[in-house]
């Protein structure tokens, strides 16, 4: 069987994930790319790397190395539930330090939105 045949879910990257992914070093992309592969492939994928961000229509992308928590705004575009979701886009990425980061991510994330008009 081809990679091909195993996606069930198309993953779009926002030219902000792009330019952010292409910063980070080899070790801490492979991790992403590891990521991005399991939400391309399986449906119920666990909340240690996508995880719902409470009362936003977001999800979060979660690599960790180290103490180091990378995070990544997700959206699911043809579906509410990402889990049922056949296409998602990554957005604006970030080095999680506190909870109050989010709100500021959440903003950008809508704006990117926007933008490539998706809402």
């Amino acid at each position: 069987m081809e990679e091909d045949d195993k996606v069930i879910r198309k993953v779009v990257l926002s030219d902000e994930f792009s330019n952010y992914y292409d910063k980070l070093n080899s070790k801490i992309q492979d991790k992403y790319a590891y990521s991005i592969q399991l939400i391309k492939t399986i449906k119920v994928v666990s909340e240690k790397f996508v995880k719902k961000i409470q009362n936003t229509e977001f999800y979060e992308v979660r690599v960790s190395i180290g103490t180091n928590k990378y995070r990544t705004m997700l959206v699911a575009t043809d579906n509410v539930n990402f889990m049922e979701a056949k296409r998602v886009i990554l957005l604006n990425s970030f080095l999680k330090k506190d909870s109050k980061q989010y709100s500021r991510e959440i903003e950008k994330a809508r704006k990117i939105l926007i933008r490539e008009e998706l809402i």
